[in-house]
């Protein structure tokens, strides 16, 4: 397992150092594993750091391509772990991370110097190549107090002004930081879910880089902790959390005041920290939606397993009379999908469907047409690639509505939760009689897409009773089905077999998979 607060470089040369120890045949990644990874990025900051200690470049290349792969495998192949060495060098490194940033993130050169402080036999082996410590040293530590250039002169013209403004810089970066860590922990260990936790410590990583451009030692010497009025002033209502949402709304806004008032005093220092600052605050609002809409969705659709596709033509009997059959055998969202319809006769039959839908308890979503769906009162829409995008429908539609997204791959994923979708449609995954599909993205989609978020999402495309099983071994817990209950002469049984089968595999009381 990789240690959190890692920049990305230190991140892949962790696996690179696991896929070389697996390579020689070894259990766990050493030390010696760790340093050939971090030299096998020739343009990477650990190799210059050591030609600008005196290492010929020559010198690099043989430690790096003697050992094996120079590149990861898929987390699964490599090793499990990290040797208990290993980790010692990790922990060294973080120190040496807090002394020269006063952060905690290890980059490669943090940890290129814990290898050579630590570690008798690499340090001899380096120096006998050319490694001149004290240089080495000097060189990394001299990131403690970076030279900053500024694009406008920085007008303080008092010690007092600029170290009012450390001051503010650094107890506004410390409650953004606070901020980031609460929603990536609930993202992380409380969802589970890969796309929100990346984009958070994306975000992270990101804040981190911008701060390093005010110096460490300016901040903590402005910083006043006993003598802040303020940490002895607090509401009843700060105290209070009732709710999980709360949780995430209050540290959602935390984090964009906090980038705001950094921002403004960050144009102090020029006007690029001003812009970095400005752009992550827009992520992170982008962020809050996600978060907070996902949340209510994931509560709404919690137990929410099989979403019925509607289109008049196609059904075996009467519209009317299939979704009453379908509801009772278990379906608890229909979506209205017609393609052949003008807007007038479409608004008529969506009308009705609200109220057919409406007595069998269920959900409705209209396909395509935010603008009618709001005109026939409908639960929400479900919108295509080419359709509006999710901000536009529910900027019609409104906060409270069911926006799903058809998605196709992972990046359209990744796209639909950050836009604020309810929900998602997994696929095309098998042929369907009801629509014709360019290409499948298949059951190696359906798994990507279900280890990937926590939203909840349907597998769409000729789903029915023979080939489910085959959706839910790849991870599907959740199923849009047309033909397999339109077509029955007996939706009711239909809808009920398939419910069955979602069924099978329990959820828990957030709707997630129960089973690991």
């Amino acid at each position: 397992m990789i240690p959190p607060d890692l920049t990305p470089a230190v991140e892949r040369a962790l696996l690179v150092a696991q896929a070389l120890a697996a390579g020689l045949g070894a259990t766990e990644a050493q030390p010696c594993h760790l340093l050939q990874a971090l030299l096998s990025e020739e343009d990477g900051l650990a190799v210059s750091r050591l030609l600008g200690a005196g290492v010929a470049g020559e010198a690099i290349k043989p430690a790096v391509t003697s050992g094996g792969p120079s590149v990861p495998p898929d987390r699964e192949s490599a090793p499990s772990h990290l040797s208990a060495k290993s980790h010692e060098m990790l922990d060294h490194a973080r120190v040496v991370a807090a002394d020269v940033s006063g952060e905690h993130t290890i980059a490669s050169d943090h940890l290129l110097l814990a290898l050579v402080r630590q570690d008798a036999d690499l340090r001899q082996q380096l120096i006998a190549a050319g490694l001149d410590v004290a240089r080495l040293e000097g060189g990394i530590a001299s990131r403690a107090t970076p030279a900053l250039t500024l694009d406008e002169p920085l007008a303080i013209e008092a010690p007092a002004d600029d170290m009012e403004a450390a001051r503010i810089v650094d107890a506004a970066a410390n409650r953004a930081r606070e901020a980031l860590r609460v929603l990536e922990d609930y993202c992380r260990f409380a969802l589970d879910d890969g796309v929100l936790t990346f984009e958070l410590k994306r975000l992270r990583h990101d804040f981190t880089e911008l701060m390093e451009q005010f110096p460490p030692v300016l901040l903590l010497g402005a910083r006043d902790t006993l003598g802040d009025v303020g940490t002895s002033l607090s509401t009843e209502q700060e105290q209070r959390r009732h709710s999980v949402h709360e949780v995430l709304a209050a540290n959602s806004k935390r984090l964009q005041e906090a980038l705001r008032s950094l921002e403004e005093f960050g144009k102090l220092r020029g006007q690029a920290i001003g812009a970095g600052l400005e752009k992550l605050r827009y992520q992170a609002y982008a962020l809050e939606r996600a978060l907070l809409l996902g949340h209510e969705a994931r509560r709404r659709l919690a137990h929410a397993r099989l979403y019925v596709l509607l289109t008049g033509s196609q059904c075996a009997s009467g519209l009317e009379w299939t979704i009453a059959e379908a509801a009772a055998g278990g379906a608890q969202i229909m979506q209205l999908r017609e393609k052949e319809l003008g807007d007038r006769e479409l608004l008529e039959r969506a009308r009705k469907v609200r109220r057919w839908t409406r007595r069998a308890g269920v959900l409705f979503i209209l396909n395509d047409r935010p603008d009618l769906a709001r005109l026939c009162a409908a639960d929400g829409v479900h919108l295509g690639q080419d359709d509006l995008p999710v901000r536009e429908a529910r900027h019609i539609l409104g906060p409270e509505a069911l926006i799903g997204v058809s998605t196709h791959d992972l990046e359209q994923l990744r796209k639909a939760v950050l836009e604020g979708a309810s929900y998602i449609g997994v696929g095309p995954t098998f042929a369907s009689k009801s629509k014709t599909f360019p290409e499948f993205p298949g059951l190696a989609f359906v798994e990507a897409a279900t280890r990937a978020t926590t939203l909840p999402a349907f597998v769409i495309g000729g789903v029915n009773l023979e080939n489910i099983g085959a959706a839910i071994a790849a991870g599907a817990r959740r199923g849009a089905v047309a033909d397999a209950v339109c077509r029955s002469e007996e939706p009711e049984l239909a809808a009920a077999q398939l419910r069955r089968a979602l069924d099978a595999v329990p959820l828990d009381s957030a709707g997630r998979s129960a089973e690991p």
